[in-house]
C-alpha cells in the first residue's frame, strides 16, 4: 500500500482542512482565554487564511498570503498560556477528525517552530 507522500495528502487535501479549521474555531471561540483575540476579527476572512496557512503547514500547496506571522501578532502580546491553548485546540480538532497522533505531533511541532514569531508582539 502507498503511503501519502505528505500530511496534507493524508489528512484529504483542502477540503478536509477546511472542516477541520470550522471545528477549531469553534473550539477556539468558546474559550474565554483567547476568544477576545477574535472579537474584531473577520472570521469568513480568518477561516480562510487559517484553512491556507495549515494546508500549507501540512505539506499542502503554498496559497498562505497574508501577513507574516510575526505582523499578524503584532500589538497582540500573546503569552504562553495563549499559544498553549491555541495548539491544544488544534490538536483536539485535528484528532476529532481522526488524525493520528504521530500525524498530529508533526504539525504541532511545526506550529511550535513559529513560537517566537508569535509570542510577546
Amino acid at each position: 500500500m502507498e503511503s501519502a507522500s505528505t500530511l496534507y495528502e493524508k489528512v484529504g487535501g483542502e477540503e478536509a482542512i477546511s472542516k477541520v479549521v470550522d471545528y477549531f474555531y469553534g473550539l477556539v471561540l468558546a474559550d474565554d482565554i483567547v476568544n477576545h483575540f477574535f472579537k474584531n476579527t473577520d472570521m469568513e476572512k480568518q477561516y480562510k487564511h487559517q484553512t491556507k496557512f495549515i494546508s500549507f503547514a501540512l505539506g499542502g500547496p503554498n496559497q498562505y498570503t497574508g501577513l507574516s506571522m510575526a505582523k499578524a501578532h503584532t500589538g497582540m502580546n500573546l503569552q504562553e498560556k495563549h499559544f498553549n491553548a491555541i495548539a491544544k485546540h488544534l490538536h483536539d480538532a485535528l484528532a476529532h477528525f481522526g488524525v493520528s497522533e504521530s500525524d498530529i505531533d508533526q504539525v504541532l511541532t511545526h506550529v511550535s517552530s513559529l513560537k517566537d514569531d508569535i509570542l510577546h508582539k
